[in-house]
């Protein structure tokens, strides 16, 4: 069952409005400030997606060297005119050097630092062993120095990421009278990522879940054969990307009439996840957005079926920092965004997730995601 159009793919897909400039200028002044409070003088990003973030380049190989005076990104000549134009264009003034030996040259670049921090988690181990033996100088983890800069979105992000998240309302809206007996879950999912695509999105930002009765008791369950019966809880966890940055919601519906557990356990959820909506704000720590909504499943009788953490940051991945989880005592600032998505689940039986994507604002947030959640389980 497809929404594209006869001929060739995508050939009638919407034009985006035009979206504001994506500008790195800033960021490697942040990620200075943020490394010499670590006590480095130097940061080699081996992350492309951090690399892009830093400088605007979008190319598969590379790595930056940031010192406390220089900036280089090192890459090989495959991307010999795309990397200076991409740099030139998102306001990078990072150096271009070409050289297929690239830790060989990261070496070179690191001069006379005395502490060079890796990317710990993205640097493979012979790279680090590599470094290591070129240098006369002390290795220290940077793990989610960058990530934690990037979770503070700036105007133009968000734009992105709320166009992204308007594409996932629409295309919800065109695929809600498919909740009905014989539709299948891979169906489903191929109409809204299709819709997605006609609405001007690059595609979606995972694999988009449906599940259907007891698969909806799985909160990462695929989308498969299975087809729709008379009583189903379906959830769907849906997201796009709009020039790289993604967006995610769940909503869960109800094939026909819901029976009494069925509406009792989505009126749960969605309570406790309105309740954690409300409860984000500049200056709370990510843990008690967990709290909220664990302790009202919890007091109802359904704790131990709420078997994952409570959200994630979103951007450029779709699992970013902060984690909403417990024993996360990081602080919310303005411009994070997060996910809010408590649920239930029931062996057997099926499940509920209701998911918002939320922008922390200086006085507390605003929801990017706008799908209803109370219409669909009547």
């Amino acid at each position: 069952m497809s929404t594209r159009p006869p001929g060739s793919g995508y050939s009638r897909r919407k034009q985006l409005p035009d979206l504001p400039p994506l500008s790195v200028e800033g960021r490697t002044e942040r990620t200075r400030e943020a490394l010499a409070a670590r006590g480095a003088d130097a940061l080699v990003v081996t992350d492309l997606t951090n690399i892009g973030w830093c400088t605007g380049f979008t190319g598969s190989a590379g790595a930056l060297v940031i010192t406390t005076d220089t900036s280089v990104l090192v890459t090989d000549s495959r991307y010999r005119d795309q990397a200076p134009a991409q740099l030139d264009g998102a306001g990078s003034q990072a150096q271009v050097r070409i050289d297929s030996a690239t830790f060989d040259a990261v070496a070179g670049c690191l001069g006379g630092a005395a502490e060079v921090a890796l990317e710990a988690d993205r640097i493979v181990w012979a790279d680090q062993r590599r470094l290591a033996e070129a240098l006369d100088a002390t290795l220290i983890s940077a793990t989610g120095l960058i990530a934690g800069l990037r979770s503070v979105k700036d105007e133009a992000e968000l734009v992105r990421m709320e166009t992204a998240a308007d594409i996932v309302d629409a295309a919800l809206r065109g695929c809600q009278d498919r909740f009905v007996p014989g539709v299948s879950e891979r169906e489903l999912a191929r109409m809204l990522e299709d819709q997605m695509r006609a609405a001007g999105a690059d595609g979606p930002a995972y694999d988009t879940i449906v599940a259907s009765g007891p698969n909806a008791a799985l909160p990462h369950a695929r989308a498969g054969s299975r087809r729709f019966v008379e009583g189903d809880l379906v959830v769907v966890d849906a997201g796009a990307v709009v020039d790289r940055y993604r967006s995610d919601m769940t909503r869960t519906f109800v094939v026909g009439r819901p029976d009494d557990q069925t509406a009792e356990i989505h009126d749960i959820v969605t309570r406790a996840q309105a309740q954690g909506v409300a409860a984000v704000r500049p200056g709370i720590e990510a843990q008690e957005i967990d709290r909220v909504c664990r302790d009202l499943i919890a007091e109802a009788g359904y704790g131990d079926a709420f078997v994952h953490g409570t959200g994630h940051g979103v951007g450029l991945d779709i699992h970013e920092l902060p984690a909403v989880r417990r024993g996360n005592t990081a602080i919310l600032s303005p411009g994070q965004v997060i996910t809010v998505e408590p649920g239930i689940y029931l062996s057997g039986f099926g499940g509920v997730r209701v998911e918002d994507m939320v922008v922390v604002t200086p006085s507390g947030c605003r929801s990017l995601t706008k799908y209803p959640k109370e219409s669909v389980c009547q």
